[in-house]
């Protein structure tokens, strides 16, 4: 409750029972708390140095408590002088490091790449730690596929706190298919309790993540994420990226809302089915382009040919377009 104070854990304990019993001795407050007497006297060491105990008036060699309102207020306000020294530093700082970057910037040997190759999954996980630690406005991201992987979350869960704290904009669209994992359902909740925000699609073309409309990184090879990324920095191609990722955020569901059903009775996610079979995807291609089961693809395709009455899948593409379903 008080470690921005200062306080330890134990040294807290310790002032607050003697708050409520001044007349104890490092002996009882020991007892009482099933501590030795080492460490009591180590916590009335503490809170001394801290000029929250006073020598008592009345009987000499005997610490009492200081009140709260006179002790813990002085330590708060002088909590506040160093946090707003820290501050201005910390602006200083800030104020050198876009000088620099303002010079380093221009045509000369430090001028940026407008395209530049990550090769393989460090690589691509290093530099987006350094693009999330340096992020002053928004973070926009693609994530496709369902389940992100338990290491990933607790990778990413330090920075985007800070991201957050620093009045970061984080705006996420993951695939519907999400929602059917646990875990990554728990950190889209987590996420949005520290104020990001995420809706959900049947589907996305790929990974892609805009950091302060200034930089993007896509992968190397869409079908596979691992062989690494690139760093796009040229002002056209990141400017159409936001307008790819503001079109999907317009007809994207809120991750709190299941997405509704049209005057048909059709999902997104019925639509994006059918818009692939008419495309001529298998039911395997269809599984991962949706992040879904292949048994459950094939039910829903099932499902939809009954609708529609039709006994193929051409025939369901060509009977959905003519009912106005596409």
């Amino acid at each position: 409750m008080l470690e921005a104070l200062g306080l330890r854990s134990q040294t807290q304990t310790v002032y607050l029972l003697m708050l409520d019993h001044p007349e104890w001795g490092p002996e009882q407050l020991a007892a009482h708390l099933g501590l030795s007497e080492a460490d009591i006297r180590a916590a009335l060491d503490d809170l001394a140095d801290r000029h929250l105990l006073r020598p008592d008036r009345l009987e000499q060699g005997r610490l009492r408590p200081v009140s709260p309102e006179v002790g813990l207020s002085a330590l708060l306000a002088r909590s506040e002088l160093e946090l707003a020294a820290r501050q201005r530093q910390i602006e200083a700082t800030r104020t050198a490091v876009a000088a620099l970057a303002s010079r380093y910037s221009g045509k000369g040997a430090y001028a940026p790449e407008l395209v530049h190759q990550l090769v393989g999954l460090d690589a691509v996980r290093n530099r987006l730690e350094e693009l999330a630690a340096c992020a002053r406005h928004e973070c926009l991201s693609f994530l496709p596929g369902g389940a992100q992987l338990p290491d990933s979350i607790e990778a990413g869960k330090p920075l985007n706190h800070q991201a957050l704290e620093r009045g970061v904009i984080l705006r996420t669209i993951y695939q519907e298919s999400f929602r059917n994992d646990p875990g990554t359902l728990q950190y889209v909740r987590w996420l949005t309790s520290m104020g990001a925000e995420t809706r959900t699609v049947p589907s996305l073309p790929m990974l892609m993540i805009i950091v302060d409309a200034e930089v993007a990184l896509v992968p190397l090879d869409p079908d596979n994420g691992r062989r690494g990324a690139l760093e796009l920095r040229s002002q056209g191609a990141v400017a159409a990226m936001r307008v790819l990722f503001q079109q999907f955020w317009s007809v994207a569901t809120p991750w709190d809302e299941r997405p509704a059903a049209d005057s048909r009775g059709l999902s997104s996610r019925d639509r994006e089915i059918l818009l692939l079979l008419a495309d001529g995807h298998t039911d395997e291609s269809i599984s991962r382009k949706l992040g879904l089961s292949l048994r459950t693809i094939r039910r829903l395709v099932s499902e939809l040919m009954r609708r529609l009455n039709a006994r193929s899948r051409f025939e369901a593409g060509i009977l959905a377009a003519r009912n106005g379903w596409l």
